[in-house]
């Protein structure tokens, strides 16, 4: 699996899968089975209510704890002790000793606290690193003026239809690299038929979701996919077995809508 370099050196795998929406009840056996796939890195959070199974998945899997790089996220804290009561559930419940990398979700509740607490746990060995998520000018501005440790990534809705150079461009100015949630655009714009994506990846051999994915890739960013069908999870793990050529990449980057599919705010 090919690797990234943080801001604070921890390398972390640029392929990853992701367990949004998928029940707790059938959580375990997609990690297990994502596990047996070649993934590393596994992303969960509060949220997805799935943390439990996640960290059962990795602790029966056989493999050592530093093999894998586990996310997850916290949203909405009012205050440091609320902060460290979310932080610490999430501790308890992934039950694997620590978490590579700790995301604020979304901007809600006191940002600013939850993000001092976190720089806390860094120092306590229990988080690794720390980044955002959908954090956007203001809300992003205001981590960083109080940050002693800088976000290592902003998790954002990135896409063929939504592709956000310049939003990258800027994120890597101030030490993050973009991770896209939502690679494959949940299967909206037909992107599993688009004609331009299908034409390039007829060349290669390759399906139109290796081809998306492939061009994220190339422009350095991290992504999480997710399927719960092996055959899938297979399929979007190999895609660092050729190489788009700046000609197709300029024929991806027509696609680009500017706008995102599911509401978001387009902030840069």
């Amino acid at each position: 699996m090919q690797l990234l370099t943080l801001n604070n050196g921890i390398k972390i795998p640029q392929l990853g899968f992701g367990v949004y929406q998928i029940p707790p009840r059938l959580t375990k056996k997609a990690v297990a089975e994502a596990i047996q796939c070649g993934y590393r890195l596994i992303d969960t959070a509060m949220y997805y209510s799935n943390e439990v199974e996640v960290g059962q998945a990795i602790r029966e899997s056989g493999l050592k704890r530093e093999e894998f790089y586990v996310t997850t996220k916290v949203f909405g804290a009012r205050d440091r002790t609320d902060a460290k009561y979310r932080i610490e559930s999430c501790l308890q419940k992934l039950d694997i000793g620590y978490i590579d990398l700790l995301l604020i979700h979304w901007p809600s509740g006191n940002n600013v606290a939850l993000w001092q607490e976190m720089e806390e746990y860094v120092h306590k060995g229990l988080l690794k690193s720390i980044g955002l998520s959908n954090f956007y000018q203001e809300d992003l501005e205001k981590i960083l003026k109080v940050a002693t440790i800088k976000p290592v990534v902003n998790q954002i809705e990135c896409h063929v239809y939504r592709q956000k150079e310049e939003t990258q461009q800027r994120f890597e100015s101030k030490g993050m690299i973009v991770e896209a949630w939502s690679p494959l655009a949940c299967g909206k714009h037909n992107i599993f038929k688009d004609p331009v994506l299908k034409s390039i990846g007829e060349k290669y051999n390759k399906s139109n979701a290796q081809v998306a994915l492939r061009y994220l890739i190339q422009r350095g960013i991290i992504v999480i996919a997710k399927s719960t069908h092996k055959e899938r999870m297979e399929e979007n793990k190999n895609v660092f077995d050729f190489q788009l050529t700046d000609e197709e990449i300029s024929k991806i980057k027509t696609l680009d809508t500017g706008k995102s599919l599911f509401g978001w705010c387009d902030g840069n």
